[in-house]
């Protein structure tokens, strides 16, 4: 069905919600407010609270890897560096039609009614706990899961089902970051202010996606030209240097202009304009607001006066939070030329 790893795990409660609740009473889930909802909590904590009578947990990764992005476009400020994972299709789109799929040929191998659900991130569930414990990697100090042969650029997803399954034994070493730190120090916000720890309320994924208001001013020339999401922990990582192979699935590749479009392309986008582009994307997410929002910035940093222009018009959107950012980026520009 197109997936590159599969395991099959007890629904056992989880060993790290301990951990998961110390992480939220830190702040570090920002304003996600559904991630510590009492009820989901709880359904991170035990499966059967999702599905009742919950026995297994058919556990799946899909490869997106396509190539990484070559050194003349990857340092040039005027173009929008989008996450990986949003250069083709939406993931969502693509995998959850072959996730029930899965779900269904299973339940009709059985004997009797049988009972789950599906989840692509979509669901409380822990899933790189889940993944590590069916041996598809181990999570390193960025708490991505890295596969010790394919990296960490990995789509996760499980079905959790009232039915028993033979369970597999994770297989193979389990990996390890050892002495590496490179993606702590990469980070030019300080997300990751120590091993296995992600402050959202810094990382440039979450700001540039899940953050719905302003962008904190001191953290705004620390964004770059990174638009929709961030992979600079997982660009550093030895891992993916080394091992991550391309995608088979061609719905993940796309041209260069959608991995890293020019930024005064973007900033002129209109309602209709943005829905035309974005259609089948993940970059729908931030919405246009979101989205031209980061642009603006981006064009701030990128600090040449042939984004004037662009700029000043932005500084007269109908969206409040996209005029804010344009003249942020206009006094930041200005401030520039005169240093």
């Amino acid at each position: 069905m197109g997936f590159t790893l599969a395991a099959i795990v007890p629904a056992v409660p989880s060993r790290y919600i301990g951990y998961y609740q110390a992480w939220l009473k830190a702040g570090h889930h920002a304003e996600m407010a559904y991630l510590a909802r009492p009820d989901a909590v709880a359904r991170r904590a035990s499966l059967a609270k999702t599905v009742p009578g919950a026995r297994s947990v058919v556990v799946v990764a899909a490869n997106y890897h396509t190539r990484h992005l070559p050194p003349h476009i990857l340092t040039n400020p005027s173009r929008g560096i989008i996450a990986g994972y949003a250069w083709g299709v939406d993931y969502h789109k693509l995998l959850t039609p072959k996730l029930r799929e899965l779900q269904t040929w299973i339940a009709a191998q059985l004997p009797g009614p049988v009972h789950g659900r599906a989840y692509i991130d979509t669901g409380p569930v822990l899933e790189r706990d889940l993944a590590r414990q069916a041996g598809l990697g181990f999570i390193g100090k960025n708490t991505c899961l890295i596969h010790p042969r394919l990296g960490s650029f990995l789509f996760l997803a499980e079905i959790i089902l009232d039915a028993a399954l033979p369970f597999d034994a994770p297989a193979g070493a389990a990996g390890t970051c050892a002495r590496c730190a490179r993606c702590l120090a990469a980070c030019p916000t300080n997300a990751l202010p120590a091993p296995f720890v992600l402050n959202s309320n810094r990382c440039i994924s979450y700001l540039t996606i899940e953050h719905k208001g302003e962008i904190p001013v001191n953290l705004r020339p620390l964004l770059g030209n990174r638009i929709f999401g961030c992979d600079i922990c997982q660009e550093v990582c030895p891992y993916n240097r080394r091992f991550a192979l391309p995608t088979a699935e061609p719905a993940f590749r796309a041209a260069l202009d959608d991995m890293a479009p020019p930024l005064l392309d973007l900033i002129s986008l209109d309602d209709e304009g943005f829905r035309r582009r974005f259609k089948n994307s993940p970059l729908k997410r931030a919405k246009r607001r979101g989205l031209l929002r980061n642009v603006a910035v981006a064009l701030g940093n990128w600090g040449h006066r042939q984004a004037i222009p662009a700029l000043k018009q932005a500084g007269h959107d109908p969206e409040p939070l996209i005029q804010t950012h344009a003249r942020w980026a206009l006094a930041h520009i200005e401030a520039r030329a005169k240093s």
